[in-house]
């Protein structure tokens, strides 16, 4: 009897939740890399697939080998097709570490690979693209973590001024006085790996349009096992999707332990149709593809012209 072909490689999950993208690949313990194409970030860098390549930013949640362990080759190959120095954004008390592990290749690849390292702290505000920016969390994990939020930052006229003509308004701006003032609209937060803690009560991941968060365990035995390892279980969410407005919750980082379809059942288990409809499992492919494909029918329906007349 020959031997059993090897398993096909992990696909990437996909989600368009529009006007973002969110792809990547995550299984706890293993691996974990989500990509926002259109804003050039990815969140950790676990395993470095081909559509990473392509942002130009690493936001580190924490420095766990299934979320930094590909950032060497990442870099290198950034390096090697000319997209450029790979940019990381880490915990300020990891820039020393991560450095001499980077540096570290130079003797043994016989190139120096450039990159570029951003440490950041709690509180911190960054700037991403555009009118977005970064705002960086303290979360709780078993080592120093971190969680993100990305802020879109819009200018809008004051209230004192919205019923006045644009001829007075021009006049008001003229004379130096300020007659705008800036709204932030909180888009998409990432938990990274954590327990609960205050920076998911925040108004950011309150407020923001996708969250994209760890859901490591699913079993109603695993609860303690949860806790000691600081991650998140299904249960914690029936607390945090009535505090998320979220319409849309990714869930990633599920332990290869969890079968999708277990995943589901317990999301009906525990939560209304109404919820149960917010979230999405990255890694689930089949569903994943459906909605897309429900998606490009929609969109090409639009743009037939109408028989009407």
């Amino acid at each position: 009897m020959i031997p059993k072909m090897p398993p096909r490689e992990g696909q990437l999950g996909f989600l368009y939740i529009p006007p973002f993208r969110v792809q990547g690949m995550s299984v706890a313990g293993e691996q974990t890399v989500i990509q926002i194409p259109e804003l050039d970030i990815n969140f950790d860098m676990g395993h470095c697939t081909r559509a990473s390549l392509t942002s130009d930013t690493v936001v580190l949640s924490h420095a766990h080998m299934d979320h930094l362990g590909a950032l060497p080759y990442w870099l290198s190959q950034r390096h090697f097709q000319k997209l450029g120095p790979g940019r990381i954004v880490c915990h300020e008390q990891l820039e020393g570490p991560l450095s001499a592990m980077i540096d570290s290749w130079v003797e043994l690849e016989r190139q120096k690979t450039p990159y570029e390292i951003i440490p950041v702290a709690p509180g911190q505000v960054i700037p991403i693209k555009g009118s977005m920016v970064m705002k960086v969390f303290e979360t709780d994990h078993t080592t120093l973590s971190l969680g993100y939020a990305l802020v879109e930052r819009r200018s809008k006229l004051k209230e004192e001024y919205r019923d006045l003509p644009q001829s007075r308004i021009k006049e008001i701006k003229a004379s130096g006085e300020e007659i705008t003032t800036t709204v932030e609209i909180p888009t998409i937060a990432y938990t990274g790996d954590t327990e609960r803690c205050d920076a998911l009560d925040s108004p950011e991941f309150r407020g923001a349009r996708i969250m994209i968060s760890e859901c490591t365990f699913f079993s109603p035995e695993h609860q303690e096992r949860a806790k000691v390892g600081k991650h998140l279980h299904i249960e914690d969410f029936r607390a945090l999707m009535g505090t998320w407005t979220a319409p849309d919750v990714v869930l990633t980082h599920v332990s290869r332990r969890t079968s999708l379809g277990f995943a589901h059942k317990r999301i009906r288990e525990l939560f209304d149709a109404g919820t149960q409809a917010r979230f999405r499992l990255l890694m689930d492919h089949k569903e994943n593809r459906r909605r897309y494909e429900r998606q490009a029918e929609e969109a090409e329906s639009r743009l037939m012209p109408s028989d009407a007349g």
